[in-house]
């Protein structure tokens, strides 16, 4: 069996596999200040209490976007599992050639969600992935990483709203059932939500023109990426696990 791990800035999504069967996935927080043995006693509790033996555990993958954990991550890898971690990175066999200005620049979640992607729809393809950041990649019908665009993430965009405007309270994420609202949570709700529905499906619109053609798959995957598709015009299949198939996938190539 093989421990996945995408490290992102709001939270680390874990993944077991056993061969290509994803076996169990969980989520933790992303908190800097946690040390190795925290991280270590968390995931293997996870384990045991989905009856996976640590010492099934033959190797570990990791893409991060938060340097500063790497040194506790890579730490709990070799204390709690005597394995030195395989990190998402320049000298890493991706199979996929990276037409970046500088490819060390593109966010290691990225270019794992166009492997992914690719490996399971064909090119050309748009991945829009709501995470803390949205971004959104563009893969060539040959499977070459073209680039993309980077948008603040709809959390972020919901809690500036909320600082910056005195008399404008925090809502929750929740879809109103019209835009012309009758009370201020729903009108913030609407603003957010059909607002960012709106974006995406602009910036997806952009790109296809760029990419010269309609035919273009479009996959959103990431924490809040059910609650867009749902109103997006654009947006094709959802794919919530994306990052960790693409793990799965880059171990295949490196072992």
């Amino acid at each position: 069996m093989i421990l996945v791990m995408d490290i992102g800035n709001t939270n680390i999504v874990c993944g077991v596999y056993d061969g290509k069967k994803l076996v169990t996935y969980w989520r933790l927080a992303s908190d800097q200040e946690k040390s190795a043995d925290e991280f270590g006693m968390l995931i293997i509790n996870v384990l045991e209490y989905n009856q996976i033996p640590k010492q099934k555990i033959v190797s570990i993958l990791v893409s991060s976007v938060v340097p500063n954990m790497m040194y506790q991550i890579e730490h709990m890898c070799r204390r709690y599992f005597d394995i030195n971690p395989l990190v998402v990175g320049p000298g890493i066999k991706t199979g996929m050639n990276i037409r970046y200005e500088n490819p060390k620049e593109v966010g290691a979640d990225r270019i794992v969600n166009a492997i992914a992607a690719y490996e399971k729809y064909g090119g050309p393809l748009i991945i829009v992935d709501f995470g803390t950041a949205t971004t959104f990649c563009a893969v060539s019908e040959g499977g070459e990483y073209l680039g993309g665009c980077i948008a603040p993430g709809i959390k972020i965009s919901a809690e500036a709203l909320f600082q910056r405007a005195a008399k404008l309270p925090r809502v929750e994420l929740i879809k109103p059932p019209s835009v012309i609202c009758k009370n201020t949570i729903s009108s913030m709700q609407a603003g957010i939500l059909y607002g960012y529905t709106g974006q995406v499906d602009y910036i997806v619109q952009r790109m296809k023109k760029e990419l010269g053609t309609e035919k273009v798959t479009v996959i959103a995957t990431g924490g809040l990426a059910r609650l867009i598709a749902e109103e997006s015009q654009t947006i094709e299949y959802v794919e919530s696990l994306l990052t960790l198939e693409g793990l799965r996938i880059l171990y295949d190539r490196n072992k």
